[in-house]
């Protein structure tokens, strides 16, 4: 499956992964984000990964208020690659646990600039490109089921709404986009032992949280569990799947969720 990809990445393990996985099934790839952050990834995917294609880096601001700052950068993208078949959003920041009352302004911004502001300027930008070149192509935004529940993250709620953005932004930009023949589709994944939440209430209140509420008591595994939907999401296996919210693997039970 040797398709043209940009993605967003803060170094994080999940996207680490996704990245890792799409250069394994032949995907030339352009990662998109913090250079430093993001240098020990392709790095790994060089030595590691027999026979990948050498993974582009593109250095931006995420935070930037400037939609031309992401223009840019998404046509040094294309032309690195000669078109991009598909946007893979993985870059989220999902800052200090505490509720709304302690949220301080420069938290806030940060939060729905990373996780709403630059998506949007950044899937912009792509589909803009894939409309103008006639190309079509697919667009998957990674974010949170706590988009869509009540209570699931107690202490996320800067983050949760912000993430609830793209939830709307995906169903909105399917029916826009769709007559350009590009798709526009979501996971939502569930929690991982290195996520924000579990560290921030402590190991033992998380993990009865999962057993609880997750029916098959898992964690997320950032090595096995994302990858293949992710890849299925961006193959032209999926040509008329958009709109779509997908959450592998996990299914809370949201009676049994702590408000």
């Amino acid at each position: 499956m040797a398709k043209k990809v940009l993605m967003t990445s803060n170094g994080d393990e999940v996207s680490r992964n996704i990245a890792i996985q799409l250069a394994k099934h032949g995907c030339r790839l352009v990662m998109m984000g913090d250079e430093a952050s993001l240098r020990s990834t392709i790095d790994h995917i060089r030595v590691s990964v027999d026979g990948a294609f050498p993974v582009e880096l593109i250095g931006v601001d995420m935070e930037a208020d400037s939609e031309e700052a992401f223009r840019v950068a998404v046509h040094k993208a294309w032309t690195r690659l000669g078109s991009l078949d598909a946007f893979i959003n993985c870059c989220t920041y999902q800052g200090k646990m505490q509720d709304i009352l302690q949220v301080s302004e420069d938290e806030f911004k940060k939060i729905t600039k990373i996780n709403l502001t630059a998506p949007w300027f950044i899937s912009k930008a792509v589909a803009s490109m894939m409309k103008e070149h006639g190309t079509g192509g697919s667009i998957v935004f990674m974010a949170t089921i706590a988009s869509g529940e009540r209570g699931l993250y107690p202490g996320a709620d800067a983050y949760a709404t912000a993430a609830a953005g793209i939830h709307q932004l995906v169903r909105a930009s399917a029916m826009s986009l769709g007559k350009h023949k590009i798709r526009v589709n979501m996971i939502s994944r569930g929690l991982h032992i290195g996520d924000e939440y579990p560290v921030s209430v402590g190991i033992d209140r998380a993990e009865k949280l999962v057993k609880d509420a997750a029916p098959l008591g898992q964690w997320l595994n950032p090595e096995k569990d994302l990858y293949s939907t992710v890849i299925y999401l961006i193959s032209d296996g999926s040509c008329f799947m958009t709109g779509l919210n997908k959450s592998p693997r996990w299914r809370m039970r949201m009676d049994l969720i702590p408000c």
